[in-house]
Order: structure tokens, then C-alpha cells, then sequence
């Protein structure tokens, strides 16, 4: 079961931003269902998304991200926030090479 500690409310130069911290799910995100489990146990706070908010997550600490995890967790969340979902601290190889995968079999672009 997730916690729902890893989700936070800023107000940055007049932008409200709902920040989704990766690293407070987990480090390593690997499996397909644990993708599944964390996208589904932020749903009761996602649902509180205003349209002018930024759905930003964070993946600063995230040290292994797997395609499957991104499937389950980011394609959902692409799909129902589109250009409003922004994607921060994906410098890491992993991060980034399973980005630019679900970009390629997705035909979609995650805004950085």
C-alpha cells in the first residue's frame, strides 16, 4: 500500500502545482503491478486537479524505472492530464531511456 505523503500542494510564481515525489513511492519502480498500485492509490487525491493545475512528478532520487512501471503509472496519467502532466529531474538513464521508450510506442511527447 502506498502513502499518500508523496503528493504536495505548491504555489510557485502564481502556478498551482500538484507535485508527485517518485522517490516517496520508491527508488526502485520495476514492476508492472506496482505501477499499477501506485497510480491507483493517488487517484483519491488526483481527483481534487483543478484544470489551470500543473501535475508534476518528480523522479529526483528515482534510481531504476522500468517500462512496465511506466506503462501502468504514467500512460493512465497521460492520458487523462496530457500537456498539464510535466515531468521533472528525468536526467537519470533509466528515467530518461524509459521515457523516450514510452514516447516511441506511445506516439506521444511527456512536456519536461
Amino acid at each position: 500500500m502506498y502513502r499518500f505523503d508523496c503528493i504536495l500542494y505548491r504555489f510557485i510564481k502564481n502556478v498551482n502545482k500538484m507535485v508527485i515525489e517518485l522517490k516517496k513511492i520508491g527508488t526502485t519502480l520495476i514492476s508492472r503491478q506496482t505501477g499499477k498500485e501506485a497510480f491507483l492509490a493517488i487517484q483519491p487525491i488526483l481527483q481534487s486537479v483543478k484544470n489551470e493545475e500543473i501535475v508534476e512528478i518528480d523522479f529526483e532520487g528515482v534510481m531504476t524505472f522500468s517500462p512496465s512501471w511506466g506503462a501502468e503509472f504514467l500512460m493512465p496519467l497521460f492520458k487523462k492530464y496530457g500537456q498539464i502532466l510535466v515531468l521533472k529531474n528525468t536526467h537519470n538513464g533509466s528515467v530518461s531511456l524509459t521515457i523516450e521508450f514510452l514516447e516511441q510506442i506511445e506516439n506521444i511527447k511527456f512536456k519536461k
